[in-house]
């Protein structure tokens, strides 16, 4: 299909080729390459932590926060239902329990009012996780989590180039992960990153994503288990070009996200967020449709309609508590999130990449009115 706009198309404009050309024209392609460290360093500094240590992808830099944390089994960890699996996987793989709370329709974020009452002595870490256009409201989670001494794990994968209240998306957690797949604000094709500013938890997610060899002791000796999730020199040369026109892709996010809004916030059948709330301006990481009552069907009847003349889309986040593989281990029997549910049944975002062009956005905007 020709014309079909996809759901996501990545922006490449900068130096993304003179630096991969960098990599092999010095036969630096693995993960030993300079463009590694560069990435590192220069990403941690523009989210406010002092260390960086980049990743294969943005799953395994939540297994390595969580492993680095030391939480394990008789731990808990709470984190939102309305989620990507692989929050809730990162701790069930390290023999932990992860435990839900639903979400806020107004914002799509975890609802903060039921973070307290899930606090237990076994209670280790709570997990932010910023879902598409707002950053969680994150000062009453840090009182919280310094009044309980509680880790918090901040997963801003989609909110790079954000800011709640003037600071930094990332610079919260004691350990904040990102992920750069081709539909985040920087991509690397693959790939993620673990922040943080305390020198000991760096120094675990720099063994942990790399086998956990001895750095600095005899070659091939192990004193724990790690991982290969190392990123290679080719994919961070990619993020470096990618990150010094972060701001660009950030403005014209909003960009999109505006133009939408302009064309669609009008309709009564559905709605959108909103330009700005409280603590930040909306970065549109994703468009976001939520249906109201007055439209007919659920999400997956629009999503279906709108494929057939060529438009991509995709729905909301599956609750946590309704995954399949989390019930067949018995987990979170009895546990309704209904926002969570509801974000799912009648949710759904529409093209919104950086590389769509204004034209694709009006197109799109025509043919999800005539739907309704």
């Amino acid at each position: 299909m020709n014309n079909y706009i996809p759901v996501n198309t990545p922006l490449l404009g900068g130096n993304e080729k003179k630096y991969i050309n960098e990599c092999i024209d010095t036969g630096w392609v693995s993960s030993e390459g300079p463009f590694v460290e560069k990435f590192e360093e220069e990403l941690s500094s523009r989210v406010g932590q002092e260390y960086g240590v980049s990743v294969s992808n943005g799953t395994a830099a939540l297994e390595i926060a969580v492993e680095a944390l030391g939480i394990g089994s008789g731990d808990e960890v709470i984190l939102p239902s309305h989620t990507i699996i692989s929050c809730a996987q990162a701790i069930t793989k390290s023999g932990a329990t992860p435990v839900l709370v639903d979400s806020q329709m107004d914002t799509w974020n975890m609802d903060l009012s039921q973070i307290k009452s899930k606090i237990t002595s076994k209670t280790k870490a709570i997990m932010i996780v910023h879902l598409y256009s707002f950053p969680v409201d994150v000062s009453p989670i840090v009182e919280m989590a310094r009044k309980h001494n509680l880790f918090i794990i901040e997963d801003a994968a989609q909110m790079l180039g954000q800011t709640y209240k003037g600071l930094p998306c990332g610079s919260f957690g004691d350990i904040s992960t990102f992920s750069f797949y081709p539909n985040k604000q920087i991509t690397t094709g693959e790939g993620g990153m673990c922040v943080t500013s305390n020198v000991e938890l760096y120094q675990k997610c720099r063994e942990l994503r790399n086998l956990c060899f001895q750095e600095g002791g005899k070659r091939f000796h192990h004193n724990r288990i790690g991982w290969n999730y190392r990123m290679t020199n080719m994919q961070a040369a990619l993020g470096v070009a990618q990150l010094e026109r972060l701001d660009h892709h950030v403005i014209r996010k909003k960009e999109i996200g505006n133009m939408y809004y302009d064309l669609l916030s009008k309709n009564n059948n559905f709605t959108l967020m909103k330009p700005k709330c409280s603590h930040s301006d909306n970065i549109y990481w994703v468009v976001g449709v939520m249906l109201t009552k007055l439209s007919k069907h659920k999400a997956k009847y629009y999503i279906d309609q709108l494929s057939k003349v060529g438009i991509g889309s995709r729905p909301f986040f599956y609750p946590m508590h309704l995954q399949c593989v989390f019930k067949e281990q018995g987990m979170f029997k009895g546990e309704v999130y209904p926002v969570a549910e509801h974000m799912y049944d009648y949710g759904f975002y529409i093209p919104s990449g950086l590389g769509i062009s204004n034209e694709q956005v009006k197109s799109v905007s025509r043919e999800l009115l005539k739907l309704f």
